[in-house]
């Protein structure tokens, strides 16, 4: 083979360090941003924050710090000065106090900023009222995180019981899921307290559970405390070792614990649970009998909405139906949930959008990450000629901050650039709402920037806009469309909202079906087939028809 020289022209693309990182810092979100931020103040001594608090503070500890080293020879004297001037300084609060009142004036101007008539520390901004909180402290105090089994588990320490009704109530409760319903039976929670499993045992506590549940329902029928009946329970069966262990003591332990917040769990099924709900109501509660009737033997054909055959089966007439519906309708299906942790989740919007001289202005959040700069006082121990260890560490960091700061420059200028050109195409949302919604993919928004639509998915995921219609996510406003009949385009977005608005106004009586509304939206100039009514339905949380039936 022989060699030669050849030259070609062509064209790639390198991704530099510095590519990487900007493409890094656009697809992160507000919560991302700010770690990553906070990682690059910690690792990087030429960054720094540009908030004054921050720099005072820092003061402030350095002052503080040097004042302890001064005086931490003499700690016993700091002390006595520190108590013989607590008179002084209540005497100096309460002057600057009088002061502070006198200096508001009577009246202000309607446009005039609090910070503008009053610059001094009042009482609640003085470091000597308390320590300083951040939000985190609130967020920690409202934070409930006691599970349902430890909300169960500090009642049962509350109630009086002797020690094997304890442990029966303690694997019990283990059993309890987060719902409430247990996720054993009581029958496989007896095997195991016993260790038994043999086939004859187990057929022979079957039974001993049947008598003792028709027992038990009907002391709870009649409206007898969980006391009561245990006794009952207890008395039915008589048995050779007092030592021994009974389905009905486990049954017995499980009705106390039914009767603990929340009420009705510990309960098997559904039907048991909204059971133990109805027998805390008064014995003269309207249709008190019916609604237990349903619950007890028509709860399937309740959840199918098939209120003719629950009517026909139950010998009662829709007036009556209607009460106990409304009864049952008051209980909670999953006492659980009503115990447990419950972290509220915050989105920060990346972008406000408001309206201005008839004019949509778009404006970035100026808090949705800290300010930072380089330290220029770093920044000036860097030497040209010097190729010192020290001077190289300082000369590669300050490289990498100012790649790090133009990385977040062009993240906003970018994230500004296509939230401007949301917002110019999806006018009609912001003035009329979802139904106005335009049909809008990554490519219409790629060609008006002049970039990738890789570039536009990054910038539009995980990021947030603030709209006078709500909150919304960059990818909301992008959608597929569906042709009209006068040869236009129609959102999938605003045929949802259409659907939804349909489904809204429906006679709960004789509720939409599908086919209803594809003539609806046909009759409109929208041509839908069924299926897509289906799938937009079902994305809504919107259930079928026959479910949606209601007698009341």
């Amino acid at each position: 083979m022989k060699q030669s020289l050849q030259l070609k022209l062509g064209q790639q693309l390198t991704m530099t360090p510095q590519l990487q990182q900007a493409i890094r810092l656009l697809q992160l979100s507000t919560l991302d941003l700010q770690q990553e931020i906070q990682e690059a103040l910690e690792s990087n001594p030429m960054l720094e924050m540009t908030e004054g608090e921050d720099q005072s503070g820092s003061d402030g500890d350095s002052k503080d710090s040097g004042e302890a080293n001064s005086e931490g020879a003499n700690t016993t004297e700091a002390t006595a000065a520190e108590n013989t001037s607590d008179d002084n300084n209540t005497e100096t609060a309460s002057d600057s106090n009088d002061d502070w009142q006198d200096n508001i004036p009577d009246d202000l101007p309607v446009d005039t900023n609090w910070d503008d008539i009053y610059q001094g520390s009042g009482p609640s901004s003085s470091g000597s009222v308390g320590p300083e909180r951040d939000d985190s402290y609130f967020d920690s105090q409202i934070d409930n995180s006691e599970t349902l089994q430890e909300h169960l588990l500090w009642q049962l320490n509350l109630t009086p019981m002797s020690d094997q009704d304890r442990s029966i109530a303690m694997n019990i409760i283990d059993a309890v899921a987060p719902s409430g319903l247990l996720t054993s039976t009581i029958e496989e929670i007896y095997l195991g307290l016993i260790g038994q499993s043999s086939p004859s045992e187990a057929e022979t506590t079957e039974a001993d559970k049947e008598d003792a549940l028709s027992a038990d329902s009907e002391t709870f029928e009649d409206g007898d405390t969980a006391t009561e009946a245990e006794t009952v329970v207890s008395s039915a069966t008589d048995l050779d070792d007092e030592d021994s262990l009974s389905i009905e003591e486990v049954l017995a332990v499980q009705h106390r614990l039914q009767l603990f917040d929340p009420i009705g769990s510990c309960s098997e099924d559904l039907g048991q649970c909204l059971l133990v709900q109805l027998n805390q109501f008064p014995a003269d509660t309207p249709a008190l009998n019916s609604a237990k009737l349903v619950v007890r033997e028509h709860l399937a054909q309740l959840g199918n909405r098939d209120y003719k055959q629950i009517m026909r089966r139950g010998r009662m007439k829709e007036p009556e139906l209607k009460q106990a519906i409304l009864l049952i309708q008051q209980l909670t299906p999953h006492p659980g949930e009503l115990i447990g942790s419950s972290e509220t989740t915050y989105i920060v919007p990346d972008v406000f959008v408001s309206k201005k001289d008839d004019r949509w202005s778009v404006e970035l959040n100026p808090e949705i990450a800290p300010k930072i700069r380089i330290n220029n006082s770093y920044a000036n121990l860097v030497k040209r000629a010097d190729s010192s260890d020290d001077n190289t560490f300082l000369r590669d960091n300050l490289q990498e901050a100012r790649w790090f700061l133009k990385s977040l420059q062009s993240r906003n200028e970018t994230l500004l650039k296509v939230a401007s050109c949301i917002v110019d195409k999806q006018r009609g949302f912001l003035d009329h709402g979802p139904e106005a919604m335009k049909p809008l993919v990554l490519h219409d928004i790629a060609e008006d920037v002049g970039m990738h639509e890789s570039t536009i998915s990054r910038v539009t995921t995980q990021k947030y806009m603030h709209t006078p219609q709500g909150i919304f996510e960059l990818k909301y406003f992008f959608s597929s469309h569906v042709s009209t009949d006068g040869g236009g385009e129609c959102s999938s977005t605003a045929i949802r909202a259409i659907i939804k608005k349909l489904v809204a106004a429906e006679d709960p009586k004789k509720p939409l079906s599908d086919s209803k509304i594809t003539n609806l939206l046909s009759d409109q100039g929208i041509q839908v087939a069924r299926r897509t009514i289906a799938k937009y339905r079902e994305s809504l949380g919107i259930a079928a028809s026959n479910e949606r039936k209601r007698l009341v």
